[in-house]
Formats: structure tokens, C-alpha cells, sequence
């Protein structure tokens, strides 16, 4: 499996909103069966940033367009060369 970075952006109408709660049942479809890793949202600059694992870029792609909201989206996807944070790290030791 590969990382792939999705960087979305969208735009917001009186309809999108309704189309949060289906939107969100489907990110965490993906989130609990180890597609996405990492899911953030802005909404000051509209901006989704997703980190998903995947064999292609293409299969990310269709993943993307079975959210409601795709059709309020612009996106690019990359795949990652580099991805590291704290939850790939080992527990800081402590002593009692």
C-alpha cells in the first residue's frame, strides 16, 4: 500500500450542510477500516486534507467520489514519499 495526500477544496451552498452527517458516516467507514489515516478540515479557508493508503492513485480517486459532498470539491491527490508523526513513535519512557 501506498500514502496518498488529498488536498480538497470546496464550497459551501444551503444544501451542503444536510449532507454532512451521510458524508461523515462515510469518512469514518474509511478511518475504521484503515483507508484514512488522518482527516482535518478548515473551514475558514474551505480546505480537506486526507491521508489515505491506497494501491493507486486512481483508487483514491473513486474513494473521493463516493462522499456526498463530492460534487462541492476541487482536488488534487499526491502520493506521499514521506509520511511520519507521532503516532508512528514509540512512547516517550517515563520513570515513576
Amino acid at each position: 500500500m501506498k500514502k496518498y495526500q488529498a488536498i480538497i477544496k470546496f464550497k459551501i451552498d444551503e444544501d451542503f450542510m444536510t449532507l454532512v452527517p451521510p458524508h461523515r458516516t462515510y469518512i469514518n467507514y474509511l478511518i475504521n477500516n484503515g483507508i484514512i489515516d488522518m482527516y482535518a478540515v478548515s473551514m475558514e479557508s474551505q480546505t480537506v486534507w486526507i491521508t489515505l493508503n491506497a494501491k493507486t492513485k486512481n483508487e483514491v480517486d473513486v474513494m473521493l467520489t463516493k462522499s456526498p459532498l463530492y460534487k462541492y470539491w476541487n482536488y488534487v491527490i499526491e502520493e506521499l514519499f514521506v509520511y511520519d508523526s507521532q503516532q508512528y513513535r514509540l512512547p516517550k519512557f517515563q520513570l515513576n
